[in-house]
């Protein structure tokens, strides 16, 4: 039930924000004497709709996405004689960036207040994780039981007889490189006797004997147990997150805002990297935890976090789809914000070197030889968006 809950509960925190997202769009374009002619939530069938003023406001079926139909966005659109003078492509360059930013920069405000409010109600996380192999805390061996709990234990573990410390970075096992901690528990497990770790401790580089200790270890989903060899020790992990009161809130937030924002342009810039593993993912091998998500997965994850009672991971996760949601949209590609702002700085270079010329402005760019591009990014990008799906569906991402 409360996994159902946090499911519709993060849905609809997409559905508002790429309703904030169109808002944007709306309120700046009515601010600078734009005529808006329709604002929707959703697509399809309409569901209801009321006018005030000369703006149609509505919801309709399938509330996926929505929309702001600006009068003459682009000069293919038909205009009534009334909306000549305030089509939006004959209004000055500095109008039109105003209102194509202005959905990108709802979604960055909507997830600054998140993050203010994660700040308040829980503390900031560290964003740099620790290294896959890093780590942290040691302690003496337990022998697992059947149904996967484990005996009780006493004294100090071989991590902690070695000297092995937190932060302390696994490099190789008995000479074999590792790089996840998957590939460290299996070649530690697999030693029958005394090995050494390589380490990395504060950029010195170490190589530490250890003497493990034999105990059974029982799959998950059940199943006979096998002997393997333990160190005791985990992963390392960031330090709990401290809340900050009022005033240290707001400035926190934007410094943690503004790092969120350039981990979230890396990201994007290694999307096409990540083709790969998502049909990966789809054609049953691992999913790697660092590939994107789609709407249903994010809200799986939602649902999963709430279903935990971690709230600020919901927090933190709606957060940073904001963010993407922003980001993604700068991108200078049709029909995304980012394609419209280009066409706006493109126009006003170009009518700079006319005026040099003693020409007059250009007319506006022809949006029809610019279809096929279009196109193309819409085919490219749904396609994308499918496999992504596809991914959350047959081999979603677990955080638990």
């Amino acid at each position: 039930m409360v996994y159902a809950l946090g499911f519709v509960l993060f849905a609809l925190g997409i559905t508002i924000s790429i309703a904030l997202h169109e808002c944007g769009h709306m309120w700046t374009a009515q601010a600078t004497g734009m005529k808006v002619r329709r604002y929707f939530i959703g697509f399809g069938p309409k569901v209801f709709s009321f006018r005030r003023g000369e703006t149609e406001y509505g919801l309709k079926a399938l509330p996926l996405g929505g929309f702001c139909d600006i009068a003459g966005m682009t000069v293919l659109d038909e205009l009534e004689p009334e909306e000549i003078d305030r089509a939006m492509y004959r209004q000055a360059a500095w109008k039109r960036l105003v209102v194509m930013s202005g959905g990108i920069a709802m979604n960055f405000v909507l997830g600054y207040i998140l993050i203010v409010i994660l700040a308040l109600g829980w503390g900031l996380p560290r964003l740099a994780q620790p290294p896959a192999t890093a780590l942290g805390n040691s302690s003496c061996v337990s022998q697992q039981k059947p149904d996967g709990t484990t005996e009780p234990c006493t004294g100090d573990g071989p991590a902690q007889r070695a000297g092995l410390q937190r932060g302390d970075v696994v490099k190789s096992v008995n000479g074999v490189q590792v790089q996840t901690w998957k590939q460290f528990q299996t070649e530690t497990q697999k030693q029958t006797g005394p090995f050494t770790y390589t380490i990395d401790r504060n950029g010195q580089t170490l190589t530490v004997p250890v003497t493990p200790e034999r105990v059974v270890r029982y799959p998950e989903g059940g199943g006979a147990g096998r002997e393997v060899s333990a160190v005791g020790v985990g992963p390392d992990f960031n330090d709990p997150p401290v809340r900050s009161g009022v005033l240290a809130a707001l400035p926190d937030s934007a410094v943690f805002t503004a790092d969120m924002s350039v981990r979230t342009v890396q990201s994007l810039a290694q999307l096409p990297q990540k083709v790969g593993a998502l049909w990966t993912a789809v054609t049953g091998g691992e999913r790697d935890a660092e590939t994107p998500v789609s709407v249903y997965g994010a809200s799986k994850i939602g649902g999963e976090t709430a279903e935990h009672g971690l709230w600020n991971i919901f927090i933190l996760v709606l957060a940073s789809l904001n963010f993407f949601l922003g980001a993604f949209n700068i991108l200078p590609l049709l029909p995304l914000d980012g394609g419209h702002i280009a066409v706006v700085i493109y126009e006003r270079i170009r009518d700079a070197f006319r005026r040099w010329r003693g020409l007059a402005p250009g007319t506006p760019v022809d949006y029809l030889k610019l279809l096929p591009a279009t196109y193309v990014v819409v085919v490219i990008g749904g396609a994308y968006m499918l496999l992504t799906l596809a991914a959350d569906i047959v081999n979603p991402i677990k955080l638990f």
